[in-house]
């Protein structure tokens, strides 16, 4: 086997499989599970939002916004101390929408090839914080 340095490309499909399998064994995330959204600051154009990622098991808070960032490709920010997705766009409920490709991502190999099948990204379900 040679061993050398990987493209770019290949490094980005490394950190997605790893963060995909992290968000499913480790955080242990599963189909009807709630996904909490907190704002953390809106552009002063209104075309951007920083929001992070949480959710409850057990006893415990977990913190989602860096793994879903790399299986989104969302950028990574820091906003007063705390992780951060940035997201583009308005006029539609942001934190829903991230949810949604979130879910898609994580459970759409459960339903690929069935046409009748519901949309995977309803698996999860939103509520702002």
């Amino acid at each position: 086997m040679k061993m050398g340095t990987i493209t770019k490309t290949q490094q980005k499909k490394l950190d997605y499989d790893y963060a995909k399998k992290q968000l499913l064994t480790y955080y242990d995330i599963n189909e009807g599970d709630t996904i909490y959204t907190v704002l953390r600051s809106v552009a002063p154009s209104g075309m951007s939002r920083t929001m992070s990622l949480k959710m409850a098991k057990g006893e415990y808070i977990q913190d989602l916004t860096y793994y879903a960032s790399i299986v989104l490709d969302y950028p990574l920010v820091e906003v007063n101390g705390s992780r951060a997705i940035r997201v583009g766009g308005c006029g539609m409920d942001m934190g829903f929408h991230v949810v949604y490709s979130l879910s898609r991502v994580l459970f759409r190999d459960k339903y690929e090839g069935q046409p009748d099948a519901v949309d995977a990204g309803y698996s999860l379900s939103q509520a702002w914080l």
